[in-house]
């Protein structure tokens, strides 16, 4: 007789093998951190004894589930800012609480929530992506669960990083430290094509080839990407990152919600893989991966949950489900992901889609003892046909459409036992349940200060790049620019101007107003055109317009507007679904600018005719930044001689704003 450390008897044994073996009355040897043997019960007791013999009756024994995808530490954040669209969800919210909250501490106890939760769901193994991975490895070491730890690296400062030569050396510092780990395989983690340049992806790939160790990134999550790579780039997303060296490397591509057949086919050529995110694409409304035509076209397919904070869950059994459901829904199809096929992307094809399917993934001997059991007995999956002669290949389908992730019942990785009768036995639930709801709190109390202040909600998703500032300012309005266009542009000797430059705008504004703020914000697109109104160029900014008026001058010269500017490099509808605007008005107009020296002082003169709402006539506006009262007034009395020299009357002064006219128009 052959001594084992665990014996699992008297149990529906799913191997997930190549040719899915299934013994009805099957038993699994574990002997060390190894499946020793798997075969019908009274097969393996005649072979094997062990000190700890378990009864497997009216439960499933398979290999432990994996997920493909996710990033483990935000357990902490699941429940914040939901039902948003991704941009809104990514860089309205989740980005700037990370970088006010993420640390060493905070991932290590997101970790282990996550951790303790997974184990649960009967995840032996999980891809992750996150910052300060090298804490995360150690913590999920602890835990005892199988991990990829892949260390994210971003062109612009992370959590973890000042820099993406910061992200990269503690990539490789991640890599010399756990390559050759029993349970960690480290992975180096360009985020996704928007967020690393060319390259930079080209380095990522250059070291996972040079340490031969996987590369994980974002691809093609939803069609907004899809769109924009081929604006910015020329060409699809998977041939982007093609012609920058990725797939040189072992990748495992997240999501694929947008690649098209030909895409499929690169990615099968170069050995990469897909990690499928069900329930967070649809949630995050990014789209239905196509996961039919990947699996026809050979491609590995795992499935992940992606993070709990755009899920909300690590619940396996529920993405095995939606999987084959998905497939079958989108394509009108029943047969499209049958349940076998759910179950072997959540166990085989899951580690080879993470390029680990030698160690892990099936019942086989000599591969790591990563098994759980399934209680088949409860309630929700009765009548138990999966335990009748009549065809046991049923307990697919009740697994994948019947079963829960509360029927786990035990659950190994590497041979040692996490879960024994729905017990964890290296976490402690109560404990880091107590200090994950501490936190929560802090970051409740941050998110309600932010949400009362836009400007703190404009520096949060970062970019504001000026301190408070002043414009003095005049207003006019004309039924004719001609005369002023020709003091502007004559060229004779008694001239008191001298331009220094002329630009031909056409803008368009869009201004947002909140209760209990008297600030506005200020959404402007300025499209540079030339003398045919052809675009030349176009600049996106952000204004966060304080007080109307500081003090007024003699002939309606006005201080005003302190000011906080951003770029705005998103969309009109991210801003508006971000800020929240009780009301907003819009304004176009065409703006023809001089920046003038005037008395040896730089002076901006704008002509503009409104657009819409259409005013008839021209308005000039001449303007100049200052920093102090003192010179404040000095350039009052340099626009009030500028007035005098166009022949503008008091009468025309107008101490309205463009927006304040556009708002009496429209009522």
């Amino acid at each position: 007789m052959q001594q084992a450390d665990f014996l699992l008897i008297n149990g529906i044994v799913l191997t997930m093998d190549d040719a899915f073996t299934l013994y009805p009355n099957g038993a699994v040897a574990i002997a060390g951190d190894r499946i020793a043997a798997v075969g019908l019960t009274a097969d393996i007791q005649a072979h094997y004894t062990a000190s700890t013999v378990i009864d497997c009756a009216g439960c499933a024994i398979l290999p432990g589930l994996i997920n493909a995808h996710t990033h483990t530490p935000m357990t902490l954040l699941r429940g914040l800012a939901d039902d948003r669209r991704l941009d809104v969800w990514l860089y309205g919210y989740m980005l700037p609480v990370e970088r006010h909250f993420v640390s060493p501490e905070f991932v290590a106890l997101g970790t282990q929530l996550a951790c303790a939760e997974m184990i649960r769901s009967g995840v032996t193994c999980v891809n992750d992506m996150y910052y300060f991975e090298d804490t995360i490895a150690q913590t999920i070491a602890e835990a005892g669960l199988r991990a990829l730890c892949c260390q994210t690296i971003m062109q612009y400062p992370t959590p973890d990083a000042a820099s993406y030569e910061d992200s990269l050396e503690a990539c490789e510092a991640l890599i010399q430290k756990w390559k050759g780990h029993p349970l960690i395989v480290p992975v180096v983690a360009p985020h996704a094509p928007y967020t690393c340049s060319g390259p930079l992806l080209r380095r990522c790939a250059e070291m996972a080839v040079k340490y031969d160790v996987p590369l994980h990134i974002h691809i093609s999550e939803t069609f907004q990407e899809v769109e924009e790579c081929r604006r910015e780039n020329g060409m699809p997303v998977v041939a982007w990152i093609k012609k920058n060296g990725v797939l040189e490397a072992k990748v495992i591509a997240a999501h694929c919600t947008a690649i098209d057949q030909g895409e499929m086919r690169t990615l099968k050529r170069a050995g990469a893989t897909v990690a499928h995110n069900p329930t967070a694409n649809l949630k995050l409304a990014s789209g239905i991966a196509n996961v039919s035509q990947m699996l026809a076209a050979g491609l590995h397919v795992g499935i992940g949950t992606d993070g709990p904070a755009s899920n909300n869950d690590l619940d396996h059994f529920e993405e095995m489900r939606l999987a084959a459901l998905l497939a079958k829904g989108s394509t009108r199809d029943p047969v499209a992901l049958p349940a076998r096929t759910a179950l072997a992307m959540a166990t085989i094809e899951g580690a080879r889609a993470l390029h680990i399917g030698d160690l892990t993934g099936s019942l086989v001997p000599g591969k790591r003892a990563d098994v759980i059991t399934l209680d088949l007995r409860r309630l929700h999956n009765t009548p138990q046909y999966a335990l009748l002669s009549h065809d046991p290949t049923t307990v697919y389908t009740q697994i994948v459409y019947a079963a829960k992730s509360t029927d786990v019942r035990d659950v190994w990785v590497n041979g040692r036992w996490l879960m024994r009768e729905r017990h964890l036995l290296t976490l402690n639930e109560a404990e880091i349940g107590e200090r994950a709801n501490a936190l929560a709190a802090r970051i409740d109390a941050f998110l309600v200060e932010r949400e009362g202040d836009v400007l703190s909600k404009l520096a949060a998703i970062g970019g504001v790049h000026q301190e408070e500032s002043f414009e003095v300012q005049v207003k006019a309005h004309l039924d004719d620019a001609t005369p002023i266009m020709a003091a502007i542009q004559a060229k004779n000797e008694s001239s008191p101007l001298t331009i220094v430059r002329h630009v031909h705008y056409r803008q368009y504004d869009t201004y947002f107003f909140f209760d209990n703020d008297e600030s506005r914000l200020r959404y402007r697109e300025d499209d540079k055109v030339d003398e045919h109104g052809e675009i030349l160029s176009s600049r996106y900014r952000l204004t966060l317009i304080g007080p109307q008026k500081e003090r007024e001058f003699a002939h309606s010269v006005l201080m005003s507007r302190s000011r906080f500017i951003a770029p705005a490099d998103r969309s009109l509808r991210f801003y508006r679904e971000y800020f929240r605007p009780t009301r907003e008005i819009a304004i176009e107009k065409d703006r023809l600018r001089w920046e003038v020296l005037f008395e040896d002082e730089s002076l901006f003169i704008n002509l503009d005719r409104m657009i819409q709402p259409k005013r008839e006539g021209y308005f000039i506006e001449i303007k100049s930044r200052t920093w102090s009262p003192r010179d404040a007034e000095r350039k009052a009395d340099i626009i009030a001689k500028l007035l005098h020299h166009f022949s503008i009357p008091d009468t025309a002064l107008v101490r309205e704003e463009y927006v304040e006219i556009a708002e009496r128009n429209a009522t």
